[in-house]
Order: structure tokens, then sequence, then C-alpha cells
């Protein structure tokens, strides 16, 4: 049996039972849930209103709507008939009742309906015990075969394990000594395994292989042929793109990546100088720009967009400055040079697949925090019930985070958005006072909760700019908010509009603690947090901030000094 055959039947064996021990779970729990939902959906609706009809009862001499309550019960009672014997129940006392309705003084007709309200919740308790017990007996049985299931699992997999590993590793370690063997040199190794499965076909192909190699071991021409060979075929097998050059700039070699990449037949530029094959070649010429201004130390380049392997590529272009300093020598010789292009393809689709992936989840995620503050609103609703002093609390932690969370998704969304490059400007012209007075309108219930009041200090002719103005209010907004939370209480912020030659400047000025002088050139870095700072946070707003604003032709900063707060700033152009 070969070694494919084995695994499939040994893993295709254990597949088969998990999936029979995951069938069995499945059905085990839905049969519960059914049990379960039997007794909440029939009994306990009945005993609710069962209990319902008596504390009416009790309260006939002191609440008015007693009897009004009774009926309501009693009429749900009506329609929730589940058990054997709860119908004639039922209508015993419905008459009971109507009959207490003509004659309330008649003392014995209270007994009677107590009696039959108890009954009826007797009925169904012993209903809910009975159905106990089934549940609880098929929680039994699901336990049985579940654990039975299991450890036919645990023997086939234990069996697996201890068999297994031996029979592919063992042939796998002889076959690796009887390799490093050959490569010392010793070409008389053999190996030998008397199965039929794949190992056996690669033994006999070994073997052969050591009858060649032994034949020619004694050759020194087949030593230099190997030495080619392994130097040629080390350089063919890298991933990226190499071509060596001599001292005059004439190839020596190319690597079948390189000649995929430029393009080119081995023919064509191997053995040529480069400087002609640049000449009707872009790519190649691309390459070789700068040579002639290397000096003997290795030099990165930006990355270079090449369309290679069918899409677009993305290569990282080095070049090395080979020098040897020969025998007997003191003073290094320059030999010539390597140029490498490294595939940095996989890196950058990795990072768009990281974008992608966050604006996926970021976007998935608002559709439930937007759910769980709508239920949060319906809680707070006195309408749906009262609640007390620590569910208030509770509710409010709450609607904190999930403030919080919305507030995250917002920005990793943005973030998202401005990583692929995909920033969709809508320039338009407008009054400054409009992106003003979002921004306060938006951030006025936090500043009021610190009693932290907004002063604006606006020029009497404010001229009207050309700007984006859903994103400039957002980072507007986000200044605010920064100023809001690192300010103290009962304090003032300061949001100023001036003029700076062709720019209109909106700054937000708060009293806090400020910021400290080496943080100040990394606050608009991506997921940058002054350290020890108290404050949570993504770390994305200000650097969604400084993308917008610098996207709409305009620039953005930030001047502070420690415990004298801090002045955040952008300008926008304006209208000519």
């Amino acid at each position: 049996m070969n070694i494919k055959t084995k695994l499939t039947l040994g893993i295709g064996v254990l597949f088969l039972l998990i999936t029979l021990l995951s069938g069995l779970s499945v059905w085990y729990i839905h049969t519960l849930k059914r049990d379960t939902k039997k007794i909440l959906a029939a009994n306990y609706n009945t005993l609710l209103y069962s209990g319902n009809m008596l504390r009416a009862l009790d309260e006939l001499d002191s609440q008015s709507n007693a009897l009004t309550i009774f009926k309501s019960n009693l009429a749900k009672q009506q329609v929730n008939l589940t058990e054997e014997g709860e119908g004639d129940l039922t209508v015993q006392l419905s008459e009971h009742f109507n009959a207490f309705e003509k004659r309330p003084k008649d003392k014995i007709l209270l007994p009677l309906i107590r009696s039959d309200i108890m009954e009826i919740m007797r009925l169904n308790m012993n209903a809910i015990i009975r159905k106990s017990n089934i549940a609880t007996d098929t929680a039994d049985k699901a336990m049985v075969w579940a654990g039975v299931t299991g450890a036919t699992c645990f023997i086939i997999a234990f069996t697996l394990l201890i068999n297994l590993p031996g029979n592919i590793a063992n042939p796998i370690g002889e076959l690796t000594a009887s390799i490093k063997q050959i490569a010392s040199h010793n070409y008389r190794e053999r190996v030998h395994f008397e199965s039929h499965s794949e190992f056996g076909e690669l033994a006999r192909s070994f073997n052969t292989m050591a009858s060649k190699l032994e034949e020619y071991a004694g050759s020194n021409l087949s030593k230099i042929l190997m030495e080619k060979r392994r130097i040629d075929t080390l350089i063919n097998n890298m991933q990226d793109v190499v071509i060596g050059l001599d001292e005059k700039l004439t190839v020596l070699f190319a690597n079948d990546e390189a000649l995929k990449v430029l393009g080119l037949e081995k023919e064509k530029i191997v053995g040529k100088f480069i400087t002609d094959v640049a000449s009707y070649n872009d790519l190649t010429r691309l390459l070789i720009k700068d040579i002639n201004n290397q000096s003997a130390k290795k030099i990165v380049h930006e990355p270079i967009k090449i369309f290679a392997n069918g899409k677009e590529s993305y290569f990282e272009k080095e070049l090395l400055d080979i020098s040897i300093t020969p025998a007997g020598e003191l003073i290094k010789q320059h030999i010539g040079y390597v140029i490498l292009l490294k595939n940095i393809t996989p890196f950058r689709e990795l990072d768009l697949a990281k974008t992608n992936f966050i604006a996926t989840v970021s976007h998935e995620l608002k559709t439930p925090i937007a759910s769980i503050k709508m239920s949060l609103q319906l809680l707070n609703n006195e309408k749906t019930g009262q609640v007390n002093d620590d569910q208030k609390y509770l509710l409010e932690s709450i609607k904190e985070d999930s403030d919080r969370l919305l507030r995250i998704t917002g920005e990793l969304l943005n973030m998202s958005q401005v990583e692929t490059g995909n920033i969709q400007l809508n320039l338009q012209t407008c009054d400054p006072m409009q992106i003003i007075n979002y921004a306060i309108e938006a951030t006025k219930i936090s500043a009021g909760q610190k009693n932290i009041h907004i002063k604006v200090i606006t020029t009497e002719d404010s001229p009207r700019i050309k700007t984006d103005v859903e994103k400039t209010a957002w980072v507007l907004t986000n200044f605010l908010s920064n100023a809001i939370r690192y300010a103290p209480e009962q304090s003032e912020i300061s949001l100023s509009l001036t003029k700076d030659n062709d720019y209109l400047v909106f700054s937000v000025r708060d009293y806090g603690q400020g910021i400290d002088k080496r943080y100040q050139e990394r606050i608009f870095e991506r997921y940058f947090q002054i350290p020890g700072s108290s404050k949570s946070g993504t770390g994305l707003g200000l650097a969604i901030s400084k993308d917008f604003i610098e996207a709409q032709g305009g620039e953005i900063g930030v001047e502070s000094a420690l415990g004298q707060g801090s002045r955040f700033y952008f300008k926008v152009l304006q209208v000519a």
C-alpha cells in the first residue's frame, strides 16, 4: 500500500468519525433545545398566568383593576392549553369566575377559583418535571454516544500517531543519511527499501543516480562541470532578479528570473555590453542609470513597479559594487557589479489585504454597534421599565464603550481609505463658519459634560474657502474632541480663524497638560500615542486628519509646551 493510500484511509476514517461525533452533538443539542423550549413556551407561561390570577384575587379589595388583570390572564390561559385535562380545568375556572362576577358576595366561589388555579398549576408543574426528565435522558444519551464516538476517535488517532510518523519518517531519515553520504563524495552509498510504496521507487532512482556519480567521480572534468552546474543552478533558482557585470560592464550572467522580467533571451544579453542592451530595453536602462555613481557599498533604491508574472509586481533594486583583494596584494581591485531586484510583491499584497481586512471588519462592526446603541436607547426609555442606579451605571458604561467602538471603526474605515489611495475629494466653495458650526454642534455634549466653554474667534470678513466640507469638518471635530478630552474641567477652549497669505487657518487651543517637545514630531504618525498617557484611543485620528488636509493641498501642525496646553491648526486655501 502506497503512502498516499495510507494517509487517505487513516485520515478519512478519522474524518468520518469526527463528522459523526459532530452530527450526534448537533442532533442531541437540537433535541435538548426543543425539549427545553416546550417547557418555556407552554408550561412556564401557564404558571405565569396562574400566578398573576392568584395575585389579582389577593388584591380585589385594594386594587380597582384586579378583575381586569384576572380576566386578561384568564384569556391568555384559555389559548395556552398544552396538557391533557388542562382544558377542562380552564373551562371550570372560567365558569366559577363568571359566577363570581354575578355573585361577588358568595364566599364559596373564591376558594373554588383558587382551587381551580392551583390544580392547573399542579398539572403544569408535573408536566415540567416530566419534560425535564425527558431532557435529562436525552442529555445522558448524548454523553454516552459522544463518549463512545470520542473514544473511538482517540483510539484511531493514537494508532495513527504511533504508526504513521514512523512509516513516513524512517525511510526519509535513511534516505537523508544516504544523501549526506553522497554530498560527502561517498558515491558507493546505496539505499534499500523493500516496500512497493513511493519510497521503493525513490530508492531505485537514488541508487541509479549514485551509480552514475560514481562513474564520473574520478574525473577532473566532472568536478569542474559539477561546480559550474552548482553555481548556475544556485543563481537560476533564486527567486530574485540577478544580473552580473564585469568591470567593463559586460554581462557575465543573468538568471532565469532576470530574463523573464526583462523580456529578453539569454543570447541577447549574456556576453553583451549592458549599455548596448539598454539602448533598446527600457527596463535595463532604468537598472543601470546610476551605475557610474556608485562606490563600493550597497545602495537601496525605491521600489520599481514592473509588469511581471502576469500582473503588476513591485521590486526593490540593489546595486552591489564587487571588489576583491588579489592574492599577495593589499589593495582591493574592482571586478564588476551585481544588480539585484528583490520581488516585494507578496508584501505589498499582504499590506493591501490587511487594509481590506480592516475596512471589511470595521464596516461589519458598525451594524452591531448601531444595534447596541438602539437597544441602549430603548432600555433608557421609561416606557420599557424602570432601572435602578446600578443598572443605570452599567447602561452608561455600555454606551461609552459602544461610542468608543463606533469612533474606532470610523477611524479604521477612514484609514483604510487613505492606505488604498482612494481618498475621494469633493472640493467646493463654502463659508468657513459652516465648518466651525458643525464641529461645535458635534462636540457640545462632551464639552457640556465637563463644563468647558468653547470660545470662537473669527475675523469680520472671513473669506470663503475651497475645500472638502465633510472631511475638513471631520478634522476640526477631531481637534475639538481631543482638546475637550485633555482639557481640565470648567476651562476654556479657543477656536480661532485667521488669515495667512493665501490660506485660512483653523486652530484649536486648549490649556491642558501639553505635549512634550520630543513627541510633537510623531504626534501625526499612525497608531502613535504619547507614552504615559492615560487616555485611550487608536492613535489614528491625527494621522487621518493629516492625510485629509494634505490631500487638499493644505498644511497641518501643532504647537505645544508642557503645562501650557496645545494648539493644533490646519490651513486650507482661500477662494481667489
